[in-house]
């Protein structure tokens, strides 16, 4: 660790560690649901378990960018970060907020919007936050000593993932219209501009890993944006093809999703050939395997299996099924999460100075986790493949249905288990290391 203002991503990894391991406690009462046992209905109603378990998701993964970057820029723009102090208000900022509105959801205080049910009040002191964390990483970059593509992607990234929170907060009363705009949020954070962040955090990780020549990383960072911004944003239609939009959306939509995995493709090829030729022994190798658990996982989940299900003449089918589901878990899983616990793996034994990145039990965490979450995958697509033939082709009510695929769900808990089980090795591990201790050592 080479500056000692980058021991605020310490704390911003434990809001991860603790929001993520309540998360997986709301992700069990809905699976317990499924199965029919919805015995917390009276006090948790499954639409307000199911804006939690999304909403922390979001939140988590948030915490985890932010931490991140607070960890990356310093070394990038080789200076502190511009302000320690005001890094720890914007910190307590984002937890007070996100406790405040997921505390709201409990008692029905929310704008009722999928992904966005955060309540308008929350909203401007979201933007306020927000303003505050860019600043301090946009101040530290222009005051540093040096400018890199992976400092500058990294920026924008988290500056248009911003600037893209504001069309949710348009006042609309038409649902075409509302749906318009929160998918201007969700689809261009998600298969947007948080693939810039993705494409930073992974290069900073593969060149400090690997140790392949900066100069060749970061020139497929340039390429990772440009499908990025090739596919992502028109691909954004195919969520436009059932809510009133024109009809030209289906061809547009249809098009350029089908062009969206080849930018995670790209990432997954990125990874794997630059770990391949970096002559570098890593000396933590989990974190060099969640890297690349990152990149595969990603492929799969977000790429290969959204395309899947994007194309208009199979969506027409699997529309708001749990084939929805079955893609979703695996892609931000991929894509988001395994980013988020690589960059917490290589950073705590240099914040922390105690080597316990490659225990047995961070080996198994990886192992665990990522084995249990194909699983559920499974489980969710057998699940909505059920769905979809008795609800949308045999024409069965859709409760009737929810109670015959309950069985599948029997599935996809047991998988949760085991994958919950990794993430618990996970947060012990991350225990273990302790708090940060100052600057300990330099970095190469």
């Amino acid at each position: 660790m080479k500056y000692t203002s980058q021991r605020i991503a310490y704390w911003f990894f434990a809001v991860c560690m603790l929001l993520f391991s309540l998360q997986l406690v709301y992700g069990f009462i809905m699976g317990f649901a499924h199965m029919g046992y919805d015995g917390l209905h009276s006090l948790i109603p499954f639409n307000v378990a199911r804006a939690v378990h999304t909403n922390l998701l979001v939140m988590w993964l948030l915490s985890g960018f932010m931490g991140a970057a607070y960890y990356i820029i310093p070394e990038e723009a080789d200076r502190e970060i511009l302000s320690v102090k005001w890094a720890y208000v914007q910190l307590i900022a984002f937890v007070v907020v996100g406790v405040t509105a997921i505390i709201g959801f409990h008692f029905q205080w929310w704008e009722g919007r999928k992904f966005l049910e955060i309540p308008r009040p929350l909203d401007y002191l979201v933007v306020v936050d927000v303003l505050l964390f860019i600043g301090l990483i946009g101040g530290t970059i222009w005051k540093g000593r040096r400018y890199t593509t992976t400092s500058i992607v990294l920026f924008f990234g988290l500056l248009t993932a911003a600037l893209l929170y504001l069309p949710g907060m348009i006042d609309t009363d038409h649902q075409t219209h509302d749906s318009y705009w929160r998918w201007w949020v969700v689809h261009l954070w998600v298969e947007g501009v948080w693939e810039l962040i993705m494409g930073a955090i992974m290069s900073f990780l593969l060149i400090k890993l690997t140790g392949v020549d900066r100069e060749v990383i970061e020139k497929w960072l340039y390429i990772i944006v440009g499908f990025t911004f090739l596919s992502g944003i028109l691909g954004t239609g195919h969520h436009y093809y059932y809510i009133g939009t024109p009809r030209y959306w289906l061809m547009i939509g249809g098009v350029f999703s089908a062009l969206e995995p080849i930018a995670f493709l790209g990432m997954a090829i990125y990874a794997i050939a630059m770990a391949k030729k970096g002559g570098k022994t890593p000396t933590n190798k989990t974190a060099l395997l969640w890297t690349l658990g990152t990149a595969i996982m990603s492929f799969v989940g977000a790429g290969f299996l959204g395309f899947a299900h994007t194309l208009p003449q199979v969506n027409m089918y699997t529309h708001g099924t749990l084939v929805t589901a079955m893609h979703g878990h695996l892609a931000f899983w991929g894509a988001y999460a395994c980013l988020v616990l690589a960059i917490i793996t290589y950073a705590m034994p240099l914040m922390t100075g105690r080597k316990l990145q490659d225990t047995y039990t961070n080996i198994f965490a990886f192992w665990t986790s990522n084995i249990g979450m194909v699983s559920m995958t499974i489980a969710f697509g057998i699940a909505g493949v059920a769905q979809v033939y008795l609800e949308r082709k045999m024409g069965l009510d859709f409760l009737l249905v929810q109670k015959e695929i309950e069985v599948h769900f029997l599935g996809l808990v047991l998988a949760a288990s085991l994958f919950t089980l990794g993430i618990i090795a996970f947060v012990y591990n991350f225990i273990r290391f302790g708090g940060p201790v100052g600057d300990l050592q330099k970095e190469s």
